[in-house]
């Protein structure tokens, strides 16, 4: 609580990288409910700008290395829940 988090996530692609690549993080609170997303990248990094994680996520990652994480700022407790990471580099998925 209190502290940066680290939510690591890494992937392979058979097809090289280009800017059609597309990451996306999803939420999913503890309780169940609705499903948010939270974050996308397509060449540079869109933090969401509504709910619960405005203002508080950053990219960390580097896609030419295989690294699509990113941090949260700030955690709280009722962050907790189940964060999903999905890269598409298309045509691979």
């Amino acid at each position: 609580v209190g502290e940066q988090a680290l939510l690591k996530c890494t992937f392979k692609s058979s097809s090289p990288i280009t800017e059609s690549l597309l990451v996306y993080w999803t939420y999913r609170p503890l309780d169940g409910g609705q499903m948010e997303t939270i974050f996308h990248y397509q060449s540079i990094p869109y933090p969401t700008a509504e709910g619960r994680f405005k203002d508080r996520i950053s990219w960390v990652g580097n896609v030419a290395h295989g690294d699509a994480s990113i941090t949260i700022q700030s955690s709280e407790m009722s962050d907790n829940g189940t964060f999903f990471c999905s890269v598409k580099n298309p045509p691979d998925v």
